[in-house]
C-alpha cells in the first residue's frame, strides 16, 4: 500500500490502496477522535472497486480529526486522518483546520421526500414577472403556474389546462390541482394586485366562450404518489457502483455482437456423473465448458477473442492496440450478496477439468466472502457467466472490458436431436458468445461457438489440459 506523503507529520493522506486507484469509498471508522492508536492498527475500512481494504495508520498517536463520512468518496492523497501532536500546522491552535472538517459522528442522512414538492404561494408584493425565476407560460389556453404544479398535476393525471386557479391573476396553486384531483370546485379566484379583474371582460359583440368541460376523471393519488413505506432507495455506492460503472464504459466502448448455439451434452452429462462418482466431488457443466473455452481461445485461429483492448482516449500520442494473450486467464462471474464479481483463475489453459472445477470453487467462494485480493479480481482475459445457475436459456451478456469476449452458458434442457435423418431425445445446452466487433469478426466467433460445441459433444478430449 503506497503513502502519500504530507508535509505536515501529523497529517495523513489517503494512499493508494491498489495500482492506480484514483480514490475510494469510506465504509466505516474503525476509531473515533480523542483515540489513541497504535502503528500499523486499522483505522477505516475502504472499498475499492471490488475489494475491501483496512486502512492502517503510518505512527501511533492521538486521532485529532477524522476526515470524511461513511458512504464519502475520498481522493487518494487527499487528507484522511490528523493526530495530535508536536508537529501542528503553521498557525494552528489545537483545532482541525477550516478546509478539514473533523468527523466525530456520521452526518444524519437527509431523508428522500416521497411526496410531491409542496409549493407556497409567493405574497403579492413578489408577483412583479422581474422577481420570478422563470416566467409562467400566458400563452392562450395555458394555466398560469410554476413547473413545480405543473409537475405535480401530472403526477395526479390532473389537466392542469382545465383547471380554475385561485391564485392572483388566475394563476393556478398546489391546492387547486389537489382539489381537482379530489374534485372539489376550486375557491373563486383572488383578484390581481392592481384591483383589475383577474378575468378581462369580453369586447362589445362577441359571444362568450363556451364554458370548459369537466375535467377527466383523476388518477387514484395515492398511487400516483406512492407513500414512503411503499418505495425503497439504493444509492450507487459500493460494488454496485463500480458495477454500474463498468457496463456504463463497456457498453460505451466495446460494439457488442452476439452468436448463440446449444451443445448436445448427453454424452458430457454421463461422463462427469462418472467422474464426480469417482472422485467423491461435485462436478457441474461449468469445469467442461471453461475447458473446451481454454482449447479454444489456445488455438491459433482464435487467438483474437483471449485479448484485451489497450486504448487511452484523448491521447494523440498513443495509440490504441489489440493485446492478444497466449495464456488464459479465466475470468467466472459470480453472483454475490453485494453484485456480480468476476474473480480470475490464471492459467485455466494448464489445468485439467477437476483443477478447473476446484479454482471455481474457490475463486467463487472467496469473492462471496469478500476475502478475495485485488489481483484475484484483476487481468481475466476472458470471462465466463453461468447464467443458467439460476434459470434462463439463451443471453446478451455484457463483455467484460477491456476484454473482447464472453460466453453465457445457460441452463440445459431436453430436447428433441437431428442427425443425419434419425431423431432422439437429448439434453442441450445453450451457449451465447457475445465478443467486441472491432476486433473479432463475426465468421470468426461463429467458428469459435462452433468449435466448443463440437469439444463439448467429445468430452474425451477435455479431460487432459489445453496447454501443457
Amino acid at each position: 500500500m503506497a503513502h502519500a506523503t504530507s508535509k505536515d507529520p501529523n497529517v495523513f493522506l489517503l494512499p493508494d490502496l491498489g495500482e492506480g486507484l484514483a480514490e475510494a469509498e469510506l465504509l466505516k471508522w474503525r476509531v473515533s477522535v480523542g483515540q489513541h492508536v497504535g502503528e500499523l492498527e486499522v483505522v477505516a475500512e475502504m472499498e475499492t472497486d471490488k475489494a475491501v481494504v483496512e486502512v492502517t495508520s503510518p505512527r501511533a498517536g492521538t486521532i485529532r480529526a477524522l476526515h470524511g463520512n461513511p458512504g464519502d468518496i475520498i481522493k487518494v492523497g487527499a487528507p484522511f486522518v490528523e493526530y495530535e501532536g508536536a508537529g501542528k500546522p503553521a498557525g494552528s491552535n489545537g483545532t482541525t483546520r477550516p478546509e478539514a472538517k473533523a468527523v466525530a459522528e456520521p452526518k444524519p442522512a437527509k431523508p428522500e421526500s416521497t411526496k410531491a414538492e409542496h409549493v407556497e404561494e409567493p405574497p403579492a408584493r413578489a408577483e412583479d414577472a422581474g422577481t420570478v425565476v422563470g416566467m409562467m407560460n400566458a400563452a392562450s389556453g395555458k394555466a398560469l403556474a410554476t413547473p413545480a404544479v405543473r409537475r405535480l398535476a401530472r403526477d395526479l393525471g390532473v389537466d392542469i389546462d382545465r383547471v380554475v386557479g385561485s391564485g392572483i391573476g388566475g394563476r393556478v396553486l398546489e391546492k387547486d390541482v389537489r382539489g381537482a384531483a379530489d374534485g372539489v370546485p376550486a375557491p373563486k379566484p383572488a383578484p390581481c394586485d392592481m384591483g383589475q379583474p383577474s378575468i378581462a371582460p369580453l369586447p362589445a359583440g362577441k359571444p362568450p366562450a363556451a364554458p370548459r368541460s369537466p375535467a377527466p376523471a383523476p388518477r387514484d393519488p395515492a398511487r400516483a404518489v406512492p407513500s414512503a413505506d411503499e418505495i425503497t432507495r439504493i444509492p450507487f455506492r459500493g460494488v454496485r457502483r463500480t458495477i454500474a460503472n463498468r457496463l456504463r464504459e463497456s457498453m460505451n466502448q466495446a460494439v457488442h455482437f452476439t452468436v448463440m448455439d446449444e451443445a448436445d451434452v448427453s454424452g458430457l452429462d454421463n461422463l462427469r456423473r462418472r467422474l464426480a462418482a469417482a472422485s467423491g466431488e461435485k462436478v457441474s457443466f461449468l469445469p467442461f465448458v471453461a475447458s473446451a473455452v481454454c482449447r479454444v481461445l489456445a488455438d491459433s485461429r482464435f487467438r483474437a477473442l483471449n485479448a484485451t483492448v489497450d486504448e487511452k482516449a484523448g491521447d494523440e500520442s498513443y495509440a490504441a492496440s489489440i493485446v492478444q494473450h497466449r495464456s488464459v486467464h479465466l475470468g467466472i462471474a459470480t453472483d454475490t450478496d453485494n453484485g456480480l464479481m468476476v474473480p480470475v483463475i490464471r492459467d485455466a489453459d494448464r489445468l485439467g477439468v477437476l483443477e478447473v472445477s476446484r479454482s471455481i470453487a474457490s475463486v467463487a467462494e472467496g469473492a462471496r466472502a469478500r476475502t478475495a485480493s485485488r489481483e484475484q479480481l484483476t487481468g481475466s482475459t476472458f470471462t465466463i457467466s453461468n447464467v443458467g445457475s439460476h434459470a434462463g436459456r439463451f443471453a446478451t451478456p455484457v463483455i467484460n472490458y477491456p476484454e473482447v469476449g464472453i460466453l453465457a452458458v445457460g441452463r440445459a434442457k431436453e430436447g428433441m436431436i437431428v442427425s443425419k435423418g434419425s431423431f432422439r431425445v437429448g439434453l442441450l445446452l445453450p451457449l451465447s458468445l457475445a465478443c467486441d466487433h472491432r476486433v473479432v469478426d463475426g465468421a470468426t466467433a461463429a467458428l469459435a461457438l462452433a468449435e466448443i460445441v463440437a469439444l463439448l459433444a467429445r468430452p474425451e478430449e477435455l479431460m487432459t489440459p489445453a496447454r501443457g
